[in-house]
């Protein structure tokens, strides 16, 4: 199955899960990722860069961790700091990117899709820590034990059922499990990434 193609498969799963119940549907092809809330009877939408899936799995993590008021505002509030951060500023980007990069890997292991961490600092040609990885790796160990959380559980149980045959994955046995490999440019609408394996 091409990308595009799961990334179609993809957007039918969440907007059936989560519009009627939601009023959320998933958007891809647009220049930069944005969510744009419900507002004035038009429904919330989550947008993804270009036909990049893990762009899509990406904006979607954050929507699952997302609370009841941070998605009633667009890009739910947050104001978005460029390229060239401080290294105070990427640590604090780190900080709040544990459990959306966990959550996003566990669905790109439900898909059988790359995951890639992301800095997204390319101004400032910083990549992901290694404390950074190992943090995401140890959320997602959480998870695969603990469960996800609801929306981000409800997806991935749907995604295993369509790209699994209801076979939920083993958990890769490291960040990196001795496969990762460096990758910068643009990569899914991050800026400076890192491939982490998914299973054949």
């Amino acid at each position: 199955m091409s990308e595009i193609e799961k990334l179609t498969a993809l957007k039918h799963t969440f907007d059936a899960l989560f519009f009627a119940t939601h009023q959320t549907r998933m958007s891809f092809g647009h220049s930069e990722p944005f969510y744009r809330a419900q507002k004035e009877g038009a429904p919330a939408e989550i947008q993804s860069r270009e036909d990049f899936l893990s762009s899509a799995l990406h904006e979607i993590a954050h929507w699952c961790v997302a609370g009841e008021e941070r998605r009633k505002l667009d890009d739910y509030g947050y104001w978005y700091e460029p390229d060239g951060r401080s290294e105070e500023q990427q640590t604090e980007f780190e900080r709040v990117e544990v459990k959306p990069q966990a959550i996003e890997w566990a669905l790109s292991l439900a898909m059988n899709h790359p995951f890639h961490f992301s800095a997204d600092n390319l101004g400032a040609a910083v990549g992901p820590s290694s404390s950074f990885k190992l943090r995401v790796y140890r959320q997602l160990n959480d998870y695969w034990q603990d469960g996800l959380p609801p929306r981000a559980q409800k997806l991935f149980n749907a995604l295993i059922e369509r790209f699994r045959q209801g076979m939920k994955p083993d958990l890769p046995s490291s960040e990196l499990d001795g496969t990762a490999q460096e990758k910068s440019g643009t990569i899914s609408g991050h800026n400076l990434t890192q491939e982490a394996p998914c299973l054949p």
